[in-house]
C-alpha cells in the first residue's frame, strides 16, 4: 500500500492519556481531489478532516497524524459516549456514492492492509469498535453505504460480522444498545441503520426475523454479556 503524505491544518492535540478505541469509516461521495481539498481546507467556517483519506486505486493519503484529533465524526454516539472524534481514527474512501458504486477490488485489498496497520498501533479498538459513520451518526449519515462490503473485512479480522443464531425475542431495543447503537432515538430507525449494515438489500427499519436472527448473531459474537 502506498501511502503520501498531505498535512492538514484541520486537527487539534489529543489530551495526555486518550485511548484510541474507535475505528470510524466513511465515504467521501466527492472525487479525490476534491476531497482531498475540503478535507485540507483551512478557511472553511466548518473545518473538517481525516487521518487518511483512501483513493480508488489504493493509495493512502495521510491528511493528520494518528496522534492529533481529526475532525470527522461530527455529533456522535457510540457505546455510550458521545463526541467520538477525541478518541477515534477516521479513514474517508473515495467513493462517489456507496449505494450505488461498488468500492474497487484494489481499494478494499488496501483498505484492509491500511485497517491493520492502524488496529495493531491502537489494541484498544475492539473489533465492537470498527464502525460506519451511519453507526455513530445514524440520523445525519449514510456512509460507507449499503454496497459496503463489511463481510470481507470481518473475515478479514477488521471488525464484526453476525453467526447463524436463533432470532431474540421481545424487544430488541436494549440489544441494539449493548451493540453500541445510541438510546435516543426511535426503535425503527436504529434499526435501518443497524440493516443497513447486515442487511442492506432490505433496510425497512422492521424488526422481523432475519433481523432478530442477525441482532442475535452479533450478540454471539461478542459475548452475549458485553
Amino acid at each position: 500500500m502506498k501511502i503520501v503524505d498531505r498535512p492538514s491544518p484541520n486537527s487539534a492535540p489529543r489530551p495526555d492519556g486518550t485511548v484510541i478505541d474507535t475505528l470510524v469509516l466513511h465515504y467521501t461521495e466527492l472525487a479525490l481531489q476534491e476531497s482531498l481539498d475540503i478535507l485540507s481546507d483551512g478557511t472553511r467556517e466548518h473545518r473538517v478532516s481525516a487521518h487518511y483519506v483512501l483513493a480508488e486505486d489504493g493509495t493512502a493519503y495521510r491528511l493528520v497524524p494518528e496522534e492529533r484529533v481529526a475532525w470527522h465524526a461530527g455529533r456522535s454516539s457510540w457505546r455510550g459516549r458521545e463526541a467520538l472524534n477525541g478518541t477515534s481514527i477516521g479513514i474517508e474512501i473515495v467513493n462517489l456514492h456507496g449505494d450505488r458504486h461498488d468500492y474497487p477490488a484494489q481499494q478494499i485489498a488496501a483498505l484492509i492492509e491500511l485497517c491493520r496497520d492502524v488496529l495493531a498501533r491502537h489494541p484498544a479498538i475492539e473489533p465492537r469498535n470498527v464502525v460506519g459513520h451511519s453507526d455513530i451518526a445514524p440520523t445525519r449519515k449514510i456512509d460507507p453505504g449499503l454496497r459496503f462490503p463489511w463481510k470481507t473485512l470481518a473475515d478479514a479480522g477488521i471488525g464484526l460480522w453476525p453467526c447463524a443464531a436463533e432470532p431474540i425475542e421481545g424487544d430488541v431495543h436494549p440489544a441494539l444498545r449493548r451493540l453500541g447503537y445510541t438510546a435516543d432515538l426511535p426503535l425503527g430507525e436504529i434499526v435501518a441503520t443497524f440493516q443497513r449494515r447486515y442487511r442492506p438489500a432490505r433496510s425497512d427499519g422492521v424488526a422481523d426475523r432475519e433481523t432478530r436472527g442477525l441482532i442475535a448473531g452479533l450478540l454471539d459474537r461478542m459475548g452475549r454479556g458485553a
